[in-house]
């Protein structure tokens, strides 16, 4: 994500809920930026925007992008326990309704 990204910051929110809602069952949600302007342009707008839950996780190179394959803002990925990609979406999305919390924990659960 980034603060730049419109379709971002209408998502953010409904992460930070997500994080609230689930975090107490493992759950992280990682909301890592590709902002230039390093941390201070993300906390910033965590602070002005009443982000509580999302720690702050900014990546000044942008290499994850490309390392991860991400074509297009936002993009979320699901990554188990293991570090295995379980799910991906590109665009955005209301993670704070109950068949998104529904689907990061079924990403969670073990694969059989």
């Amino acid at each position: 994500w980034a603060t730049w990204c419109a379709p971002c910051l209408e998502e953010m929110p409904t992460l930070d809920h997500l994080q609230q809602q689930l975090g107490h069952l493992g759950v992280v949600v990682i909301a890592l930026s590709l902002d230039r302007g390093g941390p201070e342009v993300v906390s910033a707008y965590y602070k002005e925007n009443g982000i509580a839950n999302l720690d702050v996780y900014v990546d000044p190179t942008m290499r994850a992008q490309s390392e991860l394959n991400v074509i297009g803002l936002p993009t979320t990925i699901l990554i188990d326990r293991e570090g295995r990609e379980r799910g991906r979406l590109v665009g955005p999305a209301a993670w704070d309704d109950a068949k998104a919390a529904d689907l990061v924990l079924s990403a969670s659960a073990p694969l059989e």
